[in-house]
């Protein structure tokens, strides 16, 4: 009982970092009707960008670095929704996809290019210490870390969405963007700041898995696929629903590794999605077209 005790409050640490995964992914689908296929690679180009700052600059550690990334790689997002994405905006679903796609190829060859095909981390000491729960059963303390910043970033993009003028107009534009328009909000610049917080967030969670696990250049669409549960699982747009996705997919994955074994993890979470989707296909906590 111990063991399965230990298994699922694992499961539960690794379901408040794919909230963190899923829920910039999320957020642009609810708001934009846009599925961002690069997602991943971004959020493996600040595990990246964050290592470069720590290697480079022998002041900064982990969390200083953060401090840097995140606005970083928020106006990464903003310039990329407003001067490209925006341009095919309204096309249909294709041509999104296909920028969005040629972008991640760029981004993993050019880390391949720069960095070499090698495993990289983000050193950290939270990465070899462990929170003793019994005599016999110990957690990682990064995972703990990892859940809560999980935890924080859902919280702060509700309180956000539902609390502050631009997190009005996202939701305005979300819901009918010709009336938005009609009302003076330019929707095409908003889509731009949403991207930028979607990235923002993508930031915080890549930054989170180099912490925790190996990175490579190639690395990104295998969190993209994780992002794509966890929306389907949570339901599109929704925070609370993304945090419950993570939670779902992550109890899954090591329980269905602990009772199939190992080699099964990623199957047992996805015929999880495919049972839930059989049941109820909007997703547990479904808000179509808007981030709750």
């Amino acid at each position: 009982m111990e063991e399965y005790f230990q298994l699922i409050l694992n499961g539960i640490l690794l379901g408040g970092l794919y909230a963190a995964v899923g829920v910039g992914l999320s957020m642009m689908f609810g708001i934009v009707k846009q599925v961002n296929l690069a997602h991943g690679d971004l959020m493996i180009l600040a595990s990246y960008l964050c290592m470069v700052l720590i290697t480079h600059l022998k002041f900064l550690n982990l969390w200083t670095a953060v401090i840097l990334v995140v606005p970083i790689m928020f106006a990464v997002g903003f310039l990329l929704q407003k001067y490209i994405m925006n341009r095919v905006q309204g096309m249909g679903m294709e041509p999104p996809l296909i920028v969005a796609f040629g972008l991640s190829i760029i981004i993993q060859n050019g880390l391949m290019l720069i960095f070499s095909p090698d495993s990289q981390s983000l050193e950290t000491p939270l990465a070899i210490m462990s929170l003793r729960v019994t005599d016999m059963f110990y957690i990682p303390a990064i995972y703990v870390i990892d859940f809560l910043t999980g935890i924080a970033l859902i919280i702060f993009l509700h309180l956000f969405f539902k609390y502050s003028y631009l997190g009005w107009a996202i939701r305005a534009a979300s819901d009918d963007e010709n009336t938005a328009q009609l009302m003076g909000i330019d929707t095409r610049n908003i889509y731009a700041w949403a991207m930028g917080i979607a990235i923002s967030s993508a930031a915080v969670s890549g930054i989170l898995i180099g912490a925790t696990k190996n990175f490579y250049p190639h690395t990104g669409p295998q969190y993209l696929i994780i992002a794509f549960g966890v929306t389907i699982i949570g339901g599109v747009g929704s925070m609370a629903g993304t945090l419950l996705g993570g939670l779902v997919l992550g109890l899954a994955q090591l329980l269905g590794g602990k009772i199939f074994g190992p080699g099964y993890q990623l199957l047992s979470g996805y015929i999880i999605l495919l049972a839930l989707l059989a049941v109820r296909p909007q997703g547990l906590l479904s808000k179509a077209g808007r981030a709750d």
